[in-house]
Order: C-alpha cells, then structure tokens, then sequence
C-alpha cells in the first residue's frame, strides 16, 4: 500500500496545473434514451430507480430522430469490479438504425454484475469488438468513469433543481428569495451565501447562481449509491488521492473531481479508431436526456459516447429526518409542510416516489395522505382536504412511508395536533415589555401553538391591526406588536388557529416609556439608600431581601436623576450587611416592576462634633450686635470645630470635610492641606473662614459631613450663618416718645427692631429695604433689640456708647429705669476649643443669657 501511496503521489506532483483547469461544462445537448426496468414483475422509470439489482430486466432504447443520418450501435455493458475483467456474454449490442432492433435491447442483469454502461458508437467494421476489448483490457478505469459518471449526474441534478428554482422565483416573485433561497439550499446540500439577500433583489439571484459548480455541497448519501464495491485498492487509492486539496478538487462534493476524472480516464482509452466521450444523463421519467462537454467526431478518431446507468448494489434507503425533531405542526393547514433534510436527492430525483404521510385515527383505522418533496418549501407537502379532526385526537403521531426505487421505505415521524381552543398567556420575561409608541417583540405560550393562523392586535376602542408573528417552539409564538399608534392601556391579541371560528384572546397592557434605573446605593446601617436613572418620579416603592424603601419628599436634587428612599421598618434595615448581593425590586406607579442588581455598601463614615469656637472681625460700626444663640455665625468670622472618629476608628489624613447651607446652594471642602488638622488618629480640628469660603450672599443653616474615599457621611448641623448689618450713628430728640433715627448701611439684613425683648412696640423692617436710615423705638438705657433677616428666631441686641444718646428728662428716665429689661448676658466661653487669648469672641458651645427664650428655630440638617 505504501509503494501505490508513493506512485499515485509522484503521479500527481507530474500532472501539469493546466491538467486542473475547470473542465468543460456538460451544455451540449446529445440523444435520449428509453430506460425501463422490471424488478420482481414491478416495471418503474429509469427516474424512479436509484439502483439496480441482479435479475432486474432492463429495456433500453435509443430514442433518435427519424431522419438520423449516423448510425449508431447501442452497447450495454456489465462490469464486476476493477480487477475481474467482464465475461464477452456480459456485452449486448443493438444497431439502432435496424427495423429488427427497433425495440433497443431488452437484457437482465447478471449475477455479481456491479455496474452498467452504455456506449453510443457510430458504426464502423469491428466497432463492436473494439469496445469489448477495450472495456475487458482495462475494466478498472471503466468502473471508475461509471463511478464518476453517476456520482456527476446525482450531484448535478442537485444542482439544475437548484439553479431553476431560483430562476423561476426571480421572474415571478423575486422578493421571496429571502425566504425559499435558504430552505432550497438546505434541502439541497447546496452551499448557501447569505450575504446575497443583503444585495438589491435585482441583484440576488444571480450572486445566488455564482461559482455553480462549487455550489454542491458533498452528499454522502449520493457517493455511497454510485459507489459499488471493487476489490482493487489501487481504485480506492486513486479515488482518494482525486478528493484531496492538492489535486484542487474535493472543496465541496466530488462533482468537480469526477468531471475531471473523467476526462482523464476517457483521454487513456482514445485508438486511432475511437474516443470515448461522457455523457450526463438528466432523468425525466424513462428518459434519459443525454449531456455532453465536447462536440462528437464521425470522422477518425470517431466519438463513442459514455453513459452510466444506476449502480448494481443493495438499496441505500435515504436518510432523511425531520429538521426540529421537537417541533409540532398542525394537522389542519390545508397545506401542511413536514420540513426534513439529510437526503437531497429525495428532493432532486424521482428516486421516492408514492409518498404518503400515515396517521392512526381514534379507531385504529390507519389514513394515508399523499405528500410530495418540494425543495423549495422545504420538506414534504401534505394535503389535509378532507381530513376530519373529529376522527382523531388533539395530538397525533404521523411518519413518512413509500418507495425508494423498489424498496419499501419507512421515513421519519412527526407529531401533529387538532387545532382547538388554547389558553394563551404572556411570558414571564415579558409581562411588562409592551412600551406605547414603539413596535415591541413579545412572547406568547400555551399547551400547543402550531396550529396559529394568524393574530391581530385589538385596541381599546375595538380597532383591530395585524400582527406579525412566528413559531419559536412547540408551545410559543413570537408576536411583533405594533404599538406606534396606540396609547399606554389595555389591549388585545386575537389569535385565530386554522379550523376554529372564534379567535383565542390574550389580554396586553401597554405602558408609558419607562426611565432608566441605573444603581442604587446602599451603605449598611443606613436608613437610606439613593437611587439613579431617569424618571425616578414614576417610582412608588424599593424592595431589598424584604425591607422595603419607599421615596422621601423630593429635595433639590433633580429628581428624573436621583431619589432618596427611606426603609419603612428601622428594625429590618440591620439585616442589610455588607457585600450582601441582591436583587431590588422597584414597584412603579403604573403597576410594573422592574429589577436592579444591588450590592450593600460598606458603612458611610461618621464622625462625632465635639465644641466649636468663633472669631469675629472688628467693628466698624458704633459697636458689636451681641448675638444670644451660640449657633449664630456671623458671615466673615472664622469658625473652628472639632470632630471625634466613629465609623472607621480613627482617621487616617485621607479624609475631607465638606461644608455648605442648607441646599447646597454654597460649598466648600476643607482638607489636610487646607483648614483640616489631625490632633490624633481620634480627633481633627476644622477651621472655617467664612468670609472666604462662602460669597456674601451665603446665609442660613451650615452642614458639614466628612467625606472618605468618595464616600460621603450624613450632613450633620454646624451652625447659622447670619450677615449683620453696621450701624454708623443714632439721632434722638429730647422727647421721650419721639423715634429715633438709626443710620447705617445693609439695613434690609434686619427683621425688626424693638426697644425691649418682647418686641412690643417693634418697628417691622421692610423687606428688601435699600435706605440708609431707620426710623426705630428710642432705646432704654442704651440698647436695642435686633431680629436678624437670615434668623428670625433669635432675639440679639446692641448697645450704644454712653453719651451717644441726649439725656431724658428726670422724671421719665426714672419711669423707665423701673420697667426696663436687663441686657443679654455675655456668652461664655468655657469649654471650647479656643484660645485664652480670645476672650472677646462669643463662643458657640455655650447658650447665652437671653433675656428671654426665644422660639425654636430650623434644624441645619
């Protein structure tokens, strides 16, 4: 074997690369042949037999023109394999221009004959004998050029069905190219191109019938019925060694192999008498419609035309199966597809003939509906007219039975069902994908979805439209909804299956685009989480591992971007932990549900405020407003404050602190480098310069959190930021009920003024007052009382110089010296985180002496 091995390679290596130039095609046409055959007294055209067995009688008749001016002597040959020359017995001749032969030959296959040839020779003297000896002296190379020849005439009847499928659908209906392109291709073997159905329909067609010969797939069903036994390995080895990459043949089936073969085989035999020419033979019915690649010579060399007839082998039965073994199909459609595939030649010859489609009915009574191959459907083709469902029940088992040339063949099973009424309902993954406004892809399922005719889609209103839809399985249908025009509410889908009256209904609700959820977080031991999206304002509840967050009112964060959610129950929030993985569940207003992947965080760091102290600028006025609320900051002073770790335990000099009002109107962040000191890995001080951090228009409630990693701490309260205004002068007459008048400059920073506490007798600032004088009460014993515009609540005060003010007669300022009011107490400053030096500064940590306690004022948080 390895010495055949080396011989056939350095054969090869010496072919010539013309030697593998495309051969010529098979587009002549040539005479026809009349072949019958008669197997156990069963007469089938030579179309319907795939193979030949011995004692079959075959009629042969050369089917020429009346006025054939060349005769031709008709020769039928019987070969046994490659290394066993044929018996003379085994040649029959019949001179086709003779009225005594006018009938051709009728002969029976011998036993152990393998294969059958015919040759077509114009008559000379001896033509007979040439071709016996020629076929006895090298019967291998005839065996293989029969091999050739009707593995060439299977592949290419593959091929012309094929080729005028696509012909015929791009003259009469181009546009279902799309659809019949693939399942013809399928049927076929045929190598398909997708990217064809991307090109203009005028177009795909013919990139479809490109590289024809290239086209045809391999079929190992074709190649073992051509393929009859030989005891010669030096055949196999040739046969082989003519697949391979490196004779170029082989990328596809042995179409192009064989062809070239062919012409090799035929070129060996050429005499100065005869050239052996092949011939395709194109099946229809008993006729053989003869193909040739080269014109016949009736001159020396004369031509002598070779055609092979079916193989002499035990049938091949096809294999054939059913494409989705576990799809499901209606036994109502009045044409009922059964797609198959595994054997192309069921579909491109005659070779499965009375096909029928058996089913059992209820009785026991077996029916038996005619079906046919249609490559272009993609399977076999029922006929269902005149079968009554009443006779069997809603589902059935039905299989393939018929002819294989003479052998009984029993093909796949396929399960069918009676259409009757279903109990629709949307999948799960799509309960809430219906979006108003916008074509939606939806799943429907039921017990048994193939007998779906068609769906329509039914609004509010009782208008109906059609929709588009598709089987996806034995139980679901894929249903595209068209939604452009329609409204967010509820709807319907009218499914109708062939043979019911009445359309199933499928109940739809439509909804309005939904937001986006993007995250939401979540720190352990938090009472809140944040979420981010869009459209947050649609969202009525937030479920995790059972706790549920339901929205806070609405701050000045945008709320289409983020929301903050409160849990319902503080106890179940502890069992929240870190890293735990979740699914949150958020509930809309619209009843949805959508679900958002959730991780809890680690803890937000926190930390403990432990004193603060202020320094305030000079004054430039007649003197300082004394401010009774040790929380009150006034704008431009300094502010200190210290802070204890908590969450983690101590500090680690990465951490910031963010302060700003009430809104986040104004903010600034003080870090190691700026304003923020470790006095231990415990405790930091802060140090707040107002007047630089904060614009002049900054007032109202200060917060401060302190911010780690990124990760921010809850806002807790610092203090009240209040701008003050400055007095330059005061001018009172020497009447004691007469007003006094106050000069100065940010006069609208007052509220009121008021010559005692209780603000009885008050002078009402108005808002937005842009003077620079104010008529105010006459002061007692020097001192006013002061409401600040950004702090209402709080009742401060202040004292004017002695002598500033003209003296009162004896007698009144006797009266008022015994009705009036002490002065608010200076605030201590013990305990702050203040200097010794910095007496005169009110400290915040301590409550002032007020002359009264004033109402309660907002929270900084």
């Amino acid at each position: 074997m390895a010495f055949w091995l080396r011989l056939f390679s350095l054969v090869l290596l010496a072919i010539p690369c013309s030697a593998f130039a495309d051969p010529a095609p098979f587009d002549l046409a040539g005479p026809t042949l009349e072949v019958r055959v008669i197997h156990a007294g069963k007469t089938l055209p030579i179309s319907a037999v795939p193979n030949l067995s011995a004692g079959d009688q075959l009629s042969i008749k050369a089917d020429l023109p009346d006025n054939q001016s060349a005769h031709y002597l008709m020769v039928a040959a019987f070969l046994r394999g490659a290394t066993n020359p044929p018996p003379q017995s085994w040649f029959y001749a019949s001179q086709t221009w003779s009225h005594k032969d006018s009938e051709g030959l009728r002969i029976t296959v011998p036993k152990g004959a393998q294969q059958v040839l015919i040759f077509l020779a114009p008559e000379t003297n001896g033509d007979f004998k040439a071709i016996v000896d020629a076929v006895r002296g090298q019967p291998g190379a005839f065996v293989r050029a029969s091999q050739d020849l009707n593995q060439a005439t299977l592949d290419r009847s593959r091929l012309k069905v094929y080729l005028a499928a696509i012909r015929a659908i791009d003259q009469s209906n181009p546009e279902q190219l799309t659809t019949a392109s693939p399942l013809l291709a399928r049927s076929l073997a045929i190598k398909f191109n997708p990217d064809c159905l991307q090109k203009i329909p005028e177009l795909q067609a013919s990139c479809l019938m490109q590289g024809q010969d290239s086209l045809i797939l391999n079929d190992g069903h074709s190649t073992s019925i051509v393929e009859a036994l030989t005891s010669s390995s030096v055949v196999d080895l040739a046969q082989q060694i003519s697949s391979t990459r490196q004779a170029d043949y082989g990328y596809y089936s042995p179409y192009i192999s064989s062809v070239v073969d062919i012409a090799h085989i035929m070129d060996a035999f050429r005499t100065a008498q005869y050239q052996y020419i092949p011939a395709l033979a194109s099946e229809q019915n008993d006729l053989l419609s003869l193909e040739l690649n080269a014109p016949p010579s009736f001159h020396n060399p004369k031509s002598v035309l070779v055609i092979a007839l079916p193989a002499v082998e035990a049938p091949q039965l096809p294999p054939l199966h059913p494409v989705d073994p576990k799809q499901v199909y209606c036994a109502e459609k009045t044409e009922l597809v059964l797609p198959a595939e595994g054997a192309p030649l069921a579909f491109a010859t005659g070779y499965a003939h009375d096909m029928v489609l058996r089913l059992k009915g209820k009785n026991g009574k077996i029916v038996d509906l005619p079906v046919k191959a249609d490559a272009e459907k993609g399977g076999f083709i029922a006929n269902t007219v005149g079968l009554s469902p009443a006779n069997f029940g809603d589902v059935l088992d039905g299989s393939l039975h018929g002819y294989w040339g003479f052998e009984a063949y029993n093909g796949p099973e396929f399960r069918l069902e009676n259409a009757h009424p279903q109990h629709w309902q949307l999948s799960d993954s799509d309960q809430q994908a219906l979006i108003a406004g916008r074509d939606d892809l939806i799943h429907i399922e039921t017990e048994n979805a193939a007998c779906v005719d068609s769906i329509l889609l039914q609004n509010s209103t009782g208008e109906s439209v059609k929709a588009e839809w598709k089987s996806t399985g034995p139980n679901q249908v894929a249903v595209t909804v068209p939604l452009k025009k329609v409204k967010p509410g509820a709807l319907k889908l009218l499914v109708k299956q062939y043979g019911s009256k009445q359309p199933d209904t499928v109940p739809l609700q439509s909804f309005a685009q939904a937001g986006h959820l993007d995250s939401f977080t979540f720190h352990a031991g938090d009472l809140t989480g944040t979420l981010k999206g869009s459209q947050l304002d649609a969202v009525k509840e937030l479920t995790l591992n059972g706790v549920s967050f339901k929205p806070m009112p609405l701050s000045g964060v945008d709320p289409d971007e983020e929301l903050t959610l409160a849990a319902a129950d503080v106890k179940a929030v502890a069992g929240l932990k870190e890293g735990a993985n979740a699914t949150a569940k958020i509930a809309l207003n619209d009843g949805r549900e959508l679900n958002l992947d959730v991780t809890v965080a680690s803890p937000r760091p926190k930390v403990t405020l432990l004193g603060k102290s202020v320094q305030t600028p000079a004054s430039s006025g007649l003197g300082d407003i004394q401010l009774a609320d040790s929380d009150e900051l006034p704008q431009g002073a300094q502010l200190t404050f210290s802070i204890h770790a908590q969450i983690p335990a101590a500090f680690t000099g990465e951490e910031k602190i963010e302060v700003s009002t009430l809104h986040g109107a104004f903010l600034t962040t003080l870090t190691p480098a700026n304003g923020l000191t470790l006095a231990d890995s415990q405790v930091a001080l802060a140090t707040l310069n107002t007047g630089k951090a904060f614009a002049a228009s900054a007032a109202g409630p200060l917060r401060f959190r302190i911010v780690k990693q990124g990760i921010a701490g809850d806002w807790q309260p610092l203090a009240m930021l209040v701008r003050l205004p400055v007095f330059n002068n005061i001018k009172c007459t020497a009447k004691p009920d007469a007003p006094c008048d106050l000069a100065g400059s940010n006069l609208f920073l007052l509220d009121a003024v008021s010559s005692n506490a209780h603000f009885d007798q008050a002078t009402q600032v108005p808002e937005g007052f842009p003077g620079y004088t104010l008529s105010v009460p006459r002061p007692i014993d020097g001192r006013l009382y002061l409401k600040l515009h950004d702090d209402p609540s709080v009742v401060n005060s202040i004292a004017f110089p002695q002598g500033l003010l003209p003296p009162l007669p004896i007698a009144t300022s006797t009266a008022r010296q015994a009705t009036s009011i002490p002065a608010p107490a200076k605030p201590s400053t013990e305990g702050n985180p203040q200097s010794s030096a910095d007496k005169t500064a009110p400290a915040l940590t301590s409550p002032a002496t007020a002359p009264t306690t004033p109402p309660a004022k907002p929270s900084a948080q």
